[in-house]
């Protein structure tokens, strides 16, 4: 029956908005002006859906209606005439189906009436699979596979086709004239439009980004670049030859990433530049301080970079690809929870990278970012409680699992096949991609437990049984196959059935806190891989994330602590703005610009630098939900070397506030029950919401 409590939205087919709109955005990337679409296969909408509820109604009842398409309107069976924005359903209970087709955007629906409204009690369908015999009878049982409808929070006026992010004007912060043109600095790393003002004569305009100033102003090299060609009354844009009218007010039609902007003119000239800044607006409901200034930069430093990085979808990083990739997506998630706690974007981005079936490659092509995107989804059940979200998308897990496990060897292990990437890192030294991985293993065998999860989620036993036997037959051959007693670790690769003698630290890590390993083993590792400095280093913050996760998990805080001042301290050091893709503190000036063989190739704002976001509210002030949505949760505060600490951790419907220092520690929380576990003890205290608790910790 259709909800009547709730106001009304646009709704659309579960997950072909998302990957609509992510169309656009990832579409959007170019290089020095050349479009640049993504690598991996891009789907489409459904372009036909039904929509449709049942109401039960005391009187009769107007509803009015709107669509993105075009409609038309069954009641109980019987098609309507027309296309009207208003309809009249007459008291009692009834059948209501609305079917939109649109070929351009995704078919789209907006109802209104008193009680009757569009939205997730709705229900869609893409196909109608009935059919009518000789004498024009309908058949009586149809094999239509129905969903819940897919739905944000649209008004009636905000259509989603028309969707955009915010916009507000900046100005530069300072301007220079440089080798015949001007540098402008804007202060930080930013993301937006560039408005020109004043533009006169005719001629050319060219507008060089840069992340740092010599990227700006080498011209040859830079990453993006615009060049308009202006007229008496008309700029044209020289990438895409699209021309409008000349105006006192010009904006570029893409938006970029940059710090600075250098600009030649001839022939040309304008009077002002500025930007209109893009951005989500979403809000900072967590936060964290403490009596390390530098601490607190890199708090406030990755919260940024995470501002930038969330868009319409969690993308990677805001100059060069701008795309949604699995293995940054779920991290951004984590450190979503965290900070803004935008459920919203999490499942957007989920939907947007699955895709449609039929499955014929791994999520952006990535094998280890399949697995990433299973795991995924778990834990945003646990930080949400939205089961909701689990039943919609569990089918497609199960295509997703399918083509999977449609791609394992004999001993029911994956390894790279034609097609694949196995990506696992960007490494400064050889990684070998051969054979049997062992970090392949590990999140594989963490995808198929998840599997088993959500199945119970959903009350399908079977599907549990079964992925759960998965699961098990591959966690008791991971040890046998790739544990070395004589190197105390797991080792990097098997290949037919022979264990290398690399040890790398990514297995070790991901089997330590996913508790593959026992206290003895954990033990052996935290000192054989994760503290040995003779194990090839991790210089990207993508690993450096699971890395001093696993160390945290291991209670080593303090040494954490460290490494996060060394190392996100360094990039604050060497004059970031926002935390970048990879970092090497052995790397000179502008060898920290170089990636991919290419001097400017490297972001220098990408999501996955922004994990102290993570690490500082899930290990430091200790929280974490044990129950989905908060229900349960758990708090282990460690100081880890520092003096105090205070934070806010947001939760589904509302936050748990911490303040600790050496003598005392204060907490309230507005959700859940928690359990408090103080520095040195194992029997934790009952923390009730509403309520606020002291201790002392002497």
């Amino acid at each position: 029956m259709a909800m009547t409590s709730n106001k009304a939205t646009w709704i659309w087919y579960p997950g072909d908005y998302e990957i609509w709109l992510g169309n656009k955005m990832n579409n959007r990337r170019t290089e020095r002006g050349a479009f640049f679409p993504p690598f991996w296969k891009s789907d489409s909408h459904y372009v036909t859906v039904e929509f449709s509820t049942e109401v039960e109604l005391a009187e009769a009842e107007e509803i009015t209606i709107a669509v993105e398409g075009v409609f038309n309107i069954k009641l109980d069976g019987k098609l309507q005439f027309g296309q009207p924005e208003t309809f009249l359903l007459p008291a009692g209970h009834h059948h209501l189906h609305i079917k939109v087709w649109n070929q351009a955007t995704p078919p789209a629906l907006f109802v209104e009436g008193a009680t009757v409204k569009s939205n997730s009690s709705w229900k869609v369908t893409f196909e109608d699979k009935e059919w009518i015999d000789e004498s024009g009878k309908a058949s009586d049982t149809s094999a239509t596979v129905y969903m819940q409808a897919g739905a944000w929070n649209f008004t009636r006026e905000e259509r989603p086709s028309a969707y955009t992010l915010c916009r507000r004007p900046e100005e530069a912060v300072s301007v220079e004239e440089v080798a015949g043109g001007r540098l402008y600095d804007f202060g930080r790393e930013t993301f937006g439009y560039i408005v020109l003002e004043g533009l006169q004569g005719a001629g050319e305009v060219a507008l060089y980004y840069g992340e740092s100033p010599e990227e700006a102003q080498d011209t040859a090299y830079c990453e993006t670049l615009d060049r308009i060609a202006v007229a008496a009354d008309t700029v044209t844009d020289l990438a895409t030859g699209v021309s409008n009218p000349l105006a006192e007010r010009y904006t570029l039609g893409n938006s970029k990433a940059f710090r600075y902007l250098y600009v030649t003119t001839e022939g040309a000239t304008v009077a002002h530049i500025s930007m209109e800044y893009e951005y989500a607006p979403v809000a900072y409901r967590g936060s964290f301080k403490c009596n390390d200034e530098e601490l607190n930069r890199i708090w406030k430093m990755g919260a940024y970079t995470m501002h930038l990085t969330t868009r319409e979808f969690f993308i990677d990083g805001i100059k060069r690809d701008r795309w949604v990739w699995s293995g940054d997506a779920v991290q951004s998630y984590l450190m979503n929870y965290y900070l803004f706690f935008d459920s919203e974007c999490v499942k957007r981005t989920t939907w947007l990278l699955r895709g449609k079936d039929p499955v014929t490659a791994h999520t952006n092509t990535i094998m280890d970012y399949t697995f990433y995107w299973f795991i995924g989804i778990y834990d945003y059940y646990m930080y949400t409680g939205d089961l909701a979200f689990v039943r919609q998308i569990f089918p497609r897990m199960q295509t997703m699992m399918e083509y999977v496990l449609g791609r394992t060897n004999q001993n029911g292990m994956v390894e790279g096949m034609t097609g694949d990437w196995v990506f696992v890192d960007w490494a400064d030294g050889y990684l070998d991609k051969k054979g049997e991985l062992a970090i392949e293993q590990v999140l594989f065998c963490k995808s198929l437990e998840t599997m088993a999860l959500c199945a119970s989620l959903v009350e399908d036993a079977e599907a549990e049984r079964y992925y759960a036997q998965l699961a098990a037959t591959l966690r008791a051959q991971l040890k046998p196959a790739f544990w070395s007693e004589a190197k105390q670790a797991l080792v990097h690769n098997r290949i037919e059935g022979v264990q290398s003698e690399a040890v790398t630290r990514y297995a070790n890590m991901f089997a330590s806190f996913f508790g593959y390993l026992n206290p003895e083993e954990q033990a052996q590792i935290k000192h054989s891989v994760l503290l040995n400095d003779a194990i090839l280093k991790i210089t990207t913050p993508y690993m450096r994330f699971y890395e001093l996760e696993a160390l945290c998990a291991l209670g080593e805080q303090e040494a954490v602590m460290g490494e996060m001042k060394a190392y996100w301290g360094g990039m604050l050091r060497e004059g970031a703005t926002s935390f970048w893709e990879k970092y090497n503190p052995e790397e000179q000036g502008t060898e920290h610009l170089a990636m991919y063989g290419r001097p400017y190739g490297k972001s220098l704002c990408h999501a996955w630098g922004a994990s102290p976001i993570y690490l500082l509210g899930k290990y430091y002030l200790g929280v974490r939900p044990t129950k989905a949505g908060y229900a349960e949760y758990e708090v282990r505060p460690t100081l880890g070397g520092l003096e105090w600490m205070e934070g806010t951790i947001p939760t589904p419907q509302g936050e748990i506030r911490l303040r600790m220092d050496r003598q005392q520690l204060t907490l309230t929380a507005t959700e859940g029950v928690g359990w408090l576990y103080l520095p040195g003890s194992e029997e934790p205290q009952r923390i009730e919401c509403g309520q606020t608790y002291t201790f002392n910790l002497n």
